[in-house]
């Protein structure tokens, strides 16, 4: 029974690059991997390919032939593969057990309504494959809290559309401090935890301010499904890749059963079992992310946002109590802002 990874993400997730790497990696540790190229807009990759959607049908000719856009051709090009996977299956045939890799396009729409990619992998599903998707996003989606809510959202909706083992990926680590600095620790991001400290950031913007209902809808969303959580890949480091093809062996089933051509593999044992000296989400913080204090911006979160109000506060009381001395809140407001005292939550 063979297995496969299919690849998806938003355009500029790295897809291509995350496949080339990945091809590398794994036959590097005696996995013999195959590429399949189901982009019809990818004409020139990186990696060897003996399959290719562009031998039965190219986004050129479509959009040429039946004057259409990118975006419709693409979806065209999609529904004409799944009306024709026999072409698809015969070219698997000669791969035998191969581990499969597909490359996947970037149009989001082919994973969240349209059900032509739906139907393509419940074809392979049906001839013997076992697959796992690999959902990829770009990190620096993290440094704003709108687009991260929008990613949440994304990769939810293509978990419940496709149906499949999914290991939703955060492409790029390396790069992620390049757009600008995290609001908080990396393992927030990753354990997609507590959403409300989202909605605190949103609530600074000005316009966003003015959805806030329709913020904290979507949050609770996310939260009442609890499906959605991230693994980290710098596609370079080889402790990172490693980390995310053991999830993806377990997602998948892999690593109940191998198909190496060396099963005495030093390398493979470790990779099944579980390694010890694999790195954690922190590991990845301090290596990648320069960040002196990251709980700063959450403990400025508790004073403002989540810090039960007392009950002369609700009723509007003036700054100074009753005999002429300044009140708690109005002291804890003209205290200066480098002072460090620790936040105390209301269950403590």
């Amino acid at each position: 029974m063979p297995f496969a990874q299919v690849v998806i993400g938003p355009p500029g997730s790295g897809k291509t690059t995350y496949c080339n790497g990945m091809y590398q990696f794994l036959n590097g540790m005696e996995r013999k991997t195959t590429i399949v190229n189901l982009d019809p807009a990818n004409e020139v990759v990186p990696y060897p390919t003996d399959i290719s959607i562009l031998e039965l049908i190219s986004l050129e000719d479509t959009m040429e032939n039946l004057q259409l856009g990118p975006n419709g051709g693409i979806i065209y090009c999609m529904e004409y593969l799944a009306d024709n996977m026999e072409w698809l299956e015969e070219k698997l045939k000669a791969c035998g057990d191969d581990y499969i890799v597909f490359d996947c396009p970037g149009q989001v729409e082919l994973y969240t309504h349209n059900d032509a990619m739906k139907r393509i992998l419940n074809r392979l599903e049906k001839i013997g494959y076992r697959l796992c998707c690999v959902h990829l996003v770009d990190s620096h989606y993290c440094t704003d809290a709108a687009k991260f809510i929008s990613v949440l959202l994304l990769s939810l909706k293509t978990m419940l559309q496709l149906e499949l083992p999914h290991v939703n990926v955060l492409s790029k680590v390396d790069l992620i401090e390049t757009y600008g600095r995290l609001p908080m620790a990396l393992d927030f991001y990753t354990n997609v935890a507590d959403l409300s400290y989202l909605q605190y950031h949103l609530n600074q913007d000005p316009f966003m301010r003015r959805f806030q209902q329709l913020n904290e809808a979507m949050c609770g969303l996310i939260e009442d499904f609890g499906l959605v959580g991230f693994e980290t890949l710098c596609i370079q480091d080889k402790e990172s890749v490693t980390k995310v093809v053991r999830a993806i062996d377990k997602a998948g089933g892999y690593v109940f059963g191998g198909l190496e051509e060396s099963n005495e593999s030093i390398f493979m044992t470790a990779m099944r079992a579980g390694s010890e000296w694999d790195h954690s989400v922190h590991d990845v913080q301090e290596r990648y992310i320069e960040n002196e204090d990251p709980n700063e911006d959450l403990e400025r979160f508790a004073r403002e946002y989540k810090m039960p109000k007392d009950d002369d506060e609700m009723e509007g009381v003036t700054a100074s109590s009753a005999d002429g001395k300044p009140s708690k809140r109005h002291s804890e407001e003209n205290e200066p802002q480098d002072s460090k005292k620790r936040v105390g939550f209301a269950d403590e």
